[in-house]
């Protein structure tokens, strides 16, 4: 019987996994929920049997999991993707609790493909890779003991992914939404905008003073369409040529 509620445009992002079982885990969680579609980005050891052993019953998951060595490998033509983080980010957008987040994600889904992306189990995602990703989440767990397994992590994003997608399926079809910039389209506008920042002379590329992580956490409050994506790069070229006449 096929699954009513279809989670394959939703990628499961694992980043510098240590522990095999974890991933194991992680691919059991998914197809518990429904999902299928597992990244692994620098894991510590995969294949690997006790990923197998622990997955018990999901070793399709596992075999269907794409390895890469990076995160924007993993991003690559996704059009919104959402980071799991238990700390602060000064710089950071704005955090969503899981559910809303989840919520958020399904409807981009409709969109395109989109991706949860999992830190490294001691260490959790660094600043530049959660610079990647359009939204961080938060999982509203206990301060006086917030420390999850990666697994059970794992386990409750997919649940509420599943969630969303239920309440989502209730609800009347709406109308066609503007197209999304997909993931190489935005990190190809904030290279375009970095070059001629510096051209200008307004960023200093030996003193940036985290301007570019600003302007990142600007535009990813935006969400760019596809559209604006262009507008911004021809606003861009514009000056350029400008400058050259």
């Amino acid at each position: 019987m096929n699954d009513p509620l279809p989670l394959d445009r939703v990628r499961v992002v694992l980043v510098r996994a240590s522990h095999p079982g974890n991933i194991g885990a992680a691919a059991r969680a998914m197809k518990t929920m429904g999902l299928a579609r597992l990244w692994l980005v620098s894991p510590a050891s995969f294949p690997n049997p006790v990923a197998r052993a622990r997955a018990s019953g999901a070793g399709d998951v596992l075999d269907r999991a794409k390895v890469v060595d990076t995160l924007p490998e993993a991003l690559a033509g996704t059009v919104f993707a959402a980071a799991l983080t238990a700390r602060r980010r000064d710089l950071s957008l704005p955090c969503l609790g899981l559910r809303a987040a989840a919520a958020e994600l399904l409807e981009w889904r409709a969109r395109g493909e989109v991706a949860l992306v999992f830190g490294n189990e001691a260490s959790g995602l660094t600043n530049e890779e959660l610079g990647l990703c359009a939204l961080p989440v938060t999982i509203p767990a206990s301060p006086d003991y917030a420390s999850l397994n990666l697994g059970a992590a794992v386990q409750l994003a997919c649940y509420e992914l599943r969630m969303a997608a239920m309440e989502e399926d209730a609800r009347p079809a709406a109308g066609r939404a503007p197209e999304p910039a997909t993931h190489e389209e935005v990190e190809g506008f904030f290279a375009h905008l970095e070059s001629a920042i510096v051209a200008s002379g307004f960023l200093d590329p030996a003193k940036p003073r985290r301007l570019m992580p600003k302007l990142r956490r600007l535009f990813g409050r935006a969400r760019l369409e596809k559209g604006e994506v262009a507008i911004l790069r021809g606003i861009l070229a514009s000056f350029s040529a400008g400058e050259n006449k």
